[in-house]
């Protein structure tokens, strides 16, 4: 594989790519490394490769003349397919990964453009058919480090370029999971041993541990990526048992029934719907909610509300359909938003952060930052029947979410449809 790196600080590679494997790869010929600084291209005394951003502002911009001078030299053309692949280190590109990592693995040829100062003429990507890649959510002095992490991790990926083929497959990311713990001598250090299955020679169960132990890993601290870990039945089995932390014990929702707006935008309260009770109970058990409190101010109401869920929690309905019994246990009448407060404030010894959810407007709260607070205090997420939540419900929330479509043109999901969407959000299983 070629790799043509473009960077005005080619120094900066001197050490880390002439030692171990990637400095064998390099004497073998299975990787050749080209570098190539803007800076040769410039004409003048000082060779200048950067100059202030129109429009103002702090910092300076790479120049596009000498990056086009340079991209040409070997090869791009405008935006026409070129050599290989063009790799333009970004912040605001695709996420790098191991299944990019396997892609790149598969060029003969890649092309490598190192960012510095505040970045690159935006017309650059205009010019010639970038790949705007980044290696993580946050800011280097520039495109070189990023551009090693690059490299190791596709050049490793060679035929040829690890000492055992199977390492590269059995490491962290190659099948969806981190890798599993290893162990060499002595068998006992300062009291520990190495696990008796590693000793066993049996090799079956020495490989059903090592997955157990991967997935153990994955489950506690990279569970995002348990989707792709291409999972059986017994393996979902296995992380159901796992002890884990349960964020939902702290977090309630409140199905508001008053205060809540009318079409025409005044202050009302509205009649409960049977449909909403059961489902939002359904989803608030699922994703192991606290407790679901339904607010209305009006007797009838709430005690239409107590035979609806007597019904399942201790009459007729709980001996035929157990499931449904355990979602309507959950289920807590209240006349008004404050008395939910005041049972959460006595349950958990400790007033609740008030979230709202909204169809309209900006949220101040995202679902993970929501998610974190459940670490530190209870929340209760309030939901708005009607047209939405009246002002003075709002007034008495600390935080918004943000709508759950705001960038579609329609945003009108049933208030039953929406609060299982946002329990997913918060507390998915893999999040």
């Amino acid at each position: 594989m070629r790799i043509d790196l473009i960077t005005l600080f080619p120094e900066c590679f001197d050490q880390p790519l002439s030692c171990g494997l990637m400095q064998r790869a390099r004497v073998s010929g299975l990787v050749d490394l080209r570098f190539h600084n803007p800076r040769s291209v410039t004409v003048g005394p000082h060779h200048t490769v950067d100059d202030r951003p129109y429009g103002g502002g702090p910092g300076m911009v790479m120049l596009l003349e000498p990056l086009a001078k340079t991209l040409r030299a070997l090869g791009w053309r405008d935006s026409a397919p070129g050599p290989g692949r063009l790799i333009l280190l970004s912040p605001r590109g695709r996420k790098f990964d191991q299944g990019l990592a396997e892609e790149f693995a598969r060029e003969e040829r890649l092309t490598i453009i190192c960012g510095r100062y505040e970045g690159f003429d935006a017309r650059l990507e205009n010019l010639f058919p970038t790949e705007a890649v980044s290696v993580g959510d946050f800011v280097l002095n520039g495109g070189e480090v990023a551009a090693l992490s690059l490299i190791e991790a596709t050049a490793r990926l060679l035929p040829g370029f690890m000492g055992h083929e199977d390492s590269g497959r059995e490491e962290s990311f190659s099948a969806g999971a981190l890798e599993y713990p290893h162990y060499t001598r002595p068998e006992v250090f300062e009291g520990l041993e190495v696990p008796a299955v590693l000793r066993s020679g049996n090799h079956a169960e020495i490989a059903a541990w090592r997955r157990q132990e991967s997935l153990r890993a994955t489950s506690a601290q990279r569970p995002d990526l348990l989707d792709k870990a291409g999972l059986s039945r017994t393996e979902m089995d296995f992380l159901r048992g796992l002890p884990r932390a349960r964020p939902g014990r702290n977090l309630f929702c409140a199905l508001v029934h008053h205060p809540v707006l009318d079409k025409d935008e005044k202050s009302v309260a509205v009649s409960l719907t049977n449909l909403d009770i059961h489902d939002i109970a359904r989803s608030s058990c699922s994703y192991g909610l606290a407790a679901f409190y339904v607010v209305t101010p009006f007797k009838d109401q709430l005690a239409l509300l107590d035979k609806l869920c007597g019904h399942w929690v201790s009459g007729p309905g709980a001996r035929s359909n157990p499931d449904r019994r355990k979602a309507l246990e959950l289920v807590r009448g209240v006349e008004s938003i404050a008395a939910a407060v005041s049972g959460i404030t006595e349950r958990c010894g400790q007033a609740p952060l008030l979230v709202a959810t909204s169809a309209q407007g900006a949220g101040s709260l995202g679902f993970e930052d929501l998610r974190r607070q459940l670490n530190e205090r209870p929340v209760l997420l309030l939901l708005g029947t009607g047209h939405g939540l009246a002002p003075e419900a709002l007034d008495l929330c600390g935080a918004v979410l943000p709508p759950l479509r705001w960038a579609g043109e329609y945003n009108h999901l049933s208030v039953r449809a929406a609060a299982a969407i946002m329990m997913d959000r918060i507390l998915g299983d893999w999040r």
